[in-house]
């Protein structure tokens, strides 16, 4: 378990460079593999808050501040929203049970809705009208608040974000720089919001597995700054989305 998760936060981390997204994408099924979809979420927040701010000490004089506050602002008002949503919905009651030979499989609305996301997020990489989604520039305050409410129901914001952040006229440093400084104050708001209404004890008994995804996915960021104009991630995204649409399928029906 715990090197599947390592090397994904690697991978996801060094995707994040080049898309603006990824390793909340990649990570969060493969923590859903083995912990309930809201505590997956949470402890991808946590890899994802960390790595951002190690990436934001590599980058982070580039942010843009006037896209900073114009979009930030927004995203952290809806990030708030998004995880106040998601710890609701944990406590609701499943929908639907069924057994799978000896397993039971509850079908909840925590995990419709995150399975519908995923797909919707998945769909984003594979279909090319939407991949290439942007939105211009006057759409901003309702970009921030979207994505950033995203963030917090299920910890996908990164999409979203570069669809309005591509047509703000910044260079590709500060395209990426900026997204990230985004990235943590939507983390910053959702992270405590986690710790208050989930199983705080739980979250800090994997200490070890978030260390070690910490340390990939900080590896990944200084791969991914070193070769940035080297390396290319089509067919790592193709593999990502392959990945969360059957996650999002099992998840949906119940069967994790």
């Amino acid at each position: 378990m715990i090197w599947v998760i390592a090397i994904t936060a690697f991978l996801g981390s060094l995707l994040t460079l080049f898309s603006g997204f990824g390793l909340g994408t990649l990570l969060t099924p493969v923590f859903g593999i083995f912990f309930p979809i809201h505590i997956a979420i949470a402890l991808t927040g946590i890899v994802h808050l960390l790595n951002n701010l190690f990436k934001l000490s590599l980058l982070g004089k580039n942010a843009n501040r006037d896209m900073v506050l114009r979009f930030g602002i927004p995203s952290v008002i809806g990030g708030f929203v998004g995880a106040w949503i998601l710890t609701f919905l944990t406590g609701m009651q499943p929908l639907h049970t069924w057994h799978w030979g000896q397993h039971v499989c509850e079908v909840t609305p925590l995990k419709l809705i995150i399975a519908v996301l995923m797909l919707f997020f998945t769909f984003m990489e594979l279909v090319p009208a939407l991949k290439n989604l942007q939105f211009a520039k006057k759409y901003l305050t309702g970009g921030g608040l979207l994505s950033g409410f995203f963030g917090g129901l299920s910890g996908n914001q990164g999409a979203l974000r570069s669809a309005f952040l591509i047509n703000a006229g910044l260079d590709k440093t500060a395209y990426i720089a900026t997204g990230v400084f985004i990235a943590c104050m939507v983390d910053l708001t959702r992270l405590p919001l986690y710790f208050a209404r989930f199983e705080a004890a739980s979250l800090a008994s994997e200490w070890r597995i978030l260390l070690l995804a910490t340390v990939s996915a900080f590896a990944g960021a200084w791969v991914g700054n070193r070769y940035l104009k080297k390396v290319t991630y089509e067919t790592v995204q193709l593999i990502t989305a392959t990945f969360m649409l059957v996650f999002a399928v099992l998840l949906g029906i119940g069967v994790i």
